[in-house]
């Protein structure tokens, strides 16, 4: 059994992230979903509360190694 852990660039700022490919949050940007890394996510959610809205569901898993089996 192996495990997969993707690095990619936050979509909102730019910087290098590891995160499970299944389960990070993202935006779809010109059809590709993008990954957000858990600073700028957190923060997000903690302007929405602040501003009264739902906040974003993150799995708590979002940013550790998946099961190669979830791909």
């Amino acid at each position: 059994m192996g495990y997969a852990l993707m690095f990619g660039k936050c979509c909102a700022c730019g910087g290098l992230t590891s995160f499970n490919p299944v389960k990070v949050p993202s935006v779809r940007i010109n059809g590709t979903k993008e990954p957000v890394c858990k600073f700028c996510i957190e923060d997000a959610n903690k302007k929405r509360k602040e501003m009264g809205l739902e906040t974003f569901n993150v799995p708590e898993d979002a940013y550790e190694p998946c099961n190669e089996m979830e791909l």
